[in-house]
């Protein structure tokens, strides 16, 4: 007599078996997949291939459910006082989660680590990142002294790739201190479809105290060459209100979005071959792909966040009251707080924290025997 109990069973048995069967092959071909992906990552990763070499741990202020500010400063050897200074007044004015990505050519990170590691800044939170100068390679050329412009000018044209996975990041030059909370920075309000917060040179800070015969430095036409057809076309307003590079707040989603680094290139390419603008008209050549990128599209940050020329010359542009009153104070131009003649050099002299190495000292008027390496 047949067995229906078995035969049940049996079929039963054979059902689980096909299950699996079809499980593990379902399993398999996914894993296939995901394979498949994380390899497409990696060749379509950047080929610029700016190093992080360090990474401190995390110092004992930090605290890891807060979001992280990242701030990108760009670090040149002879001037990395500034950076100290600027570091260290960002970290002692706030509470925030701030981590300091350091750019550099390969051997400043030796002078710099034992300026951090060994004085009170050793519990700051930093990663230093070696710049590649050869993605600037055709793009940009000697100025008119024959001078080679310094790459890490152009450090800030790649945040996406020195700040990996951020959202959002601050930029800043070496010759800034913050006197307040950079918290309050990171979150200005970028508008949709914005990829950066820049402070207007007509800002009412800033034109109150133009130097007499200099205001075209602060208008597109003091930046280009209005002659050339191609910035014609542009139908940029020879008076539109430049902006300042040194201070500004990215949307690094929007940034990759919109592909600013790859337009940013194409305008130093094409500037080499046009010489659309140039050194010798403004001073700068990292200013000009930027406006012309950013031109009427991109948000404002606070006018005190961003108080400067204080290095325009070595008289006193501004009040007393007023300096204390900034949240940022910023130094562009020739004269630096490290140097001989800058006004206001002892304000920022509070935040600058000496060389352990020796290698880098302030040159001041009463010690004319002292050099800055």
């Amino acid at each position: 007599m047949f067995d229906l109990t078995f035969f049940f069973f049996a079929v039963n048995i054979i059902i689980l078996l096909l299950a699996a069967v079809v499980f593990l092959l379902v399993l398999h071909h996914n894993l296939l997949g995901l394979s498949d992906v994380l390899k497409r990552q990696r060749s379509d990763s950047t080929p610029l291939e700016f190093q992080q070499v360090d990474f401190l741990v995390e110092s004992p202020r930090r605290i890891s459910d807060v979001k992280e500010i990242p701030v990108v400063i760009p670090a040149v050897d002879e001037q990395l006082g500034g950076v100290i200074a600027a570091i260290n007044s960002i970290s002692s004015n706030t509470k925030s989660n701030v981590v300091f990505y350091i750019v550099t050519l390969n051997g400043t990170e030796e002078h710099l680590r034992p300026w951090l590691s060994n004085t009170d800044l050793k519990n700051v939170n930093y990663k230093i990142v070696n710049f590649n100068p050869r993605v600037l390679e055709g793009k940009i050329q000697a100025d008119a002294d024959g001078d080679p412009a310094n790459p890490l000018a152009f450090a800030r044209f790649y945040l996406p790739d020195l700040v990996p996975g951020e959202d959002r990041a601050i930029y800043l030059d070496d010759d800034v201190i913050v006197q307040d909370d950079i918290q309050e920075l990171y979150n200005t309000p970028i508008s949709a479809g914005h990829a950066a917060a820049f402070s207007d040179d007509c800002d009412s800070v800033t034109s109150k105290f133009i130097a007499r015969g200099a205001g075209n430095r602060y208008n597109y036409i003091g930046f280009f060459d209005y002659k050339k057809e191609r910035i014609r076309k542009l139908d940029m307003k020879a008076v539109t209100c430049s902006f300042n590079p040194g201070v500004f707040v990215a949307n690094l989603t929007e940034w990759k979005q919109q592909n600013i680094t790859k337009q940013l290139e194409e305008w130093m390419e094409r500037n080499v071959a046009e010489e659309l603008y140039s050194k010798t008209l403004v001073g700068s050549i990292t200013a000009p792909p930027l406006l012309i990128v950013f031109y009427q599209r991109h948000s404002k940050i606070d006018p005190m966040w961003n108080v400067r020329h204080l290095g325009s010359s070595s008289g006193k542009r501004y009040s007393p009251q007023y300096v204390k009153a900034a949240k940022l104070l910023h130094w562009n131009g020739h004269f630096k707080p490290w140097g001989r003649a800058a006004s206001y050099a002892d304000v920022w002299e509070k935040w600058y924290v000496p060389d352990p190495t020796g290698k880098f000292t302030l040159i001041r008027r009463h010690s004319d025997g002292e050099t800055s390496k």
